[in-house]
């Protein structure tokens, strides 16, 4: 059951009429009611696992709360973490693991005919998961108080809006809104359907159009010149935002019509001009998931070993922010997938976030910064990172890793220019990735990005009228799923 499918307007149309007329306490089992449905209906055989999942962090984080010793709070903190873990572990990595000890062991012939299973990922482990982890270690370290009510928590891991691909809410954002009765104003039901047909647009329109165009070039038969693999990039890096954000945005929407307010996961991140605006920009609740409960950690347990290391000149500090950006940002790509090239994904974007952070010399970098103010040297700024990023978009993209040196290839060594390919997937990018490009960059120019609320009420509506006209003429109504749904 997809936001872009009839199946889910037929769902939302029944939850949310018997929603504005239950109280709050009904309102609450409507929405753990429809929240289970909503799951079951893409695979009722997995349901078993939310529903363990919501049990057992339920439980762990009341027990540490009832507990001063640190020995028992901790033992009930790694019950919960090596829980989830675990699951999210076998599920996700199994097949994975046992393909590549399967073939490491083909190197000297021997053969594992034993590991046959074949494992169905669960839609959503990734992030439910994550935000039960995160409730049970806010409670561990008493950054909140558990709550003693099960119906609330419960709603709260399995709220339907973000429960198969996020955002990655926190106890403290969500949880609260869910135990108090609910109000829904008028500016929350404009801003809702404003932003369930922003996200339409960038799914329906954007992103499912464009996926044709990177399909062709990414596909495992092509031959590809430099130039169609740099416009299929450009491609992909317009497909995944609109389609991830889409998701976002329409999740967004259906909260706040039920009076409830999500985290904003996305701010225009292609006009950014360093890896760490970036991460800033994108996928919001999960880098600063990662920040909190996978880089600071790291970071605190590597300086008590590098404390006074110095190397190549560069102090401690460098290399403890290093060493925990890179290790959290492998696991940041492991997290996408079970494959080499979101390791090498994660890799090469830890490595973008440490070498724009080397202190290449203190005038030198007063004199760029005082440079980068200046407008063209900001939009130089944003158009080399939007291609630093656009090549791990081509890492990330790829099916394997000799597809990666090949597309890399291609891009090198086959550059040339063609009008017949302008022609074939330049226009077609235009035409599609334009109208999103244009709104973000307004947005992005007075740094509001709910400055669509402030356009003369004229203005608002004939954008209102040409994102309609342009997702019925040119949207794709096939329901095609979330990209996410596989991560």
């Amino acid at each position: 059951m997809v936001f872009n499918s009839l199946q889910f307007v037929a769902f939302f149309l029944v939850v949310y009429g018997l929603y504005r007329l239950l109280p709050h306490r009904p309102q609450n089992w409507l929405l753990l009611v429809g929240s289970y449905y909503f799951y079951a209906a893409w695979d009722w055989r997995f349901l078993g696992l939310l529903v363990a999942s919501t049990v057992i962090d339920f439980c762990c984080a009341r027990y540490i709360a009832s507990r001063q010793a640190p020995r028992d709070r901790k033992i009930a903190l790694l019950v919960s973490i090596s829980f989830n873990v675990s699951m999210l572990g076998f599920f996700k990595y199994f097949n994975f693991f046992a393909d590549n000890l399967h073939a490491l062991f083909g190197l000297v012939g021997w053969r594992l005919d034993f590991f046959t299973l074949r494992v169905l990922l669960p839609i959503g482990i990734s992030f439910y998961t994550f935000i039960t982890m995160s409730y049970v270690i806010d409670v561990y370290r008493r950054h909140i108080e558990p709550t003693r009510n099960f119906l609330d928590f419960a709603v709260f891991v399995a709220y339907f809006p973000h429960l198969v691909a996020g955002p990655i809410l926190r106890a403290s954002v969500l949880l609260p809104q869910i135990a108090a009765a609910r109000r829904i104003t008028r500016e929350q039901n404009i801003e809702g359907a404003w932003l369930i047909g922003w996200g339409l647009f960038k799914k329906m329109f954007v992103a499912d159009n464009l996926a044709r165009v990177a399909g062709a070039v990414f596909a495992p038969a092509g031959h590809p010149s430099g130039l169609e693999v740099l416009l299929g990039v450009y491609a992909f890096a317009f497909q995944i935002y609109g389609d991830f954000s889409g998701y976002t945005d329409i999740a967004r929407g259906v909260s706040k019509l039920m009076g409830i307010e999500l985290n904003i996961n996305f701010r225009s991140p292609y006009f950014v001009r360093t890896p760490q605006e970036f991460w800033q920009h994108w996928h919001i609740s999960l880098s600063t998931w990662l920040r909190d409960y996978l880089f600071l950690p790291l970071s605190y347990a590597f300086s008590r070993r590098l404390d006074g290391v110095r190397w190549l000149g560069l102090r401690d500090d460098f290399w403890i922010y290093a060493a925990a950006t890179m290790i959290t940002m492998l696991i940041a790509g492991l997290w996408h997938g079970a494959a080499w090239n979101f390791v090498l994904w994660g890799a090469y974007q830890g490595l973008l976030l440490v070498l724009f952070t080397v202190p290449w010399g203190g005038r030198k970098r007063k004199r760029a910064g005082a440079a980068a103010r200046r407008p063209f040297v900001r939009a130089l700024g944003v158009l080399g990172m939007f291609h630093l990023t656009c090549l791990g978009w081509l890492i990330f993209r790829a099916r394997s890793i000799a597809q990666i040196g090949a597309l890399f290839g291609d891009l090198a060594g086959r550059f040339e220019p063609s009008g017949r390919v302008l022609a074939a997937l330049g226009l077609p990018l235009l035409f599609y990735a334009g109208p999103l490009v244009a709104v973000h960059a307004f947005e992005a120019a007075h740094d509001d990005f709910a400055v669509v609320f402030r356009w003369p009420r004229i203005v608002r509506y004939n954008v209102y009228a040409a994102l309609i006209y342009l997702i019925v003429l040119f949207g794709d109504f096939a329901g095609a799923q979330f990209i996410y749904f596989q991560f």
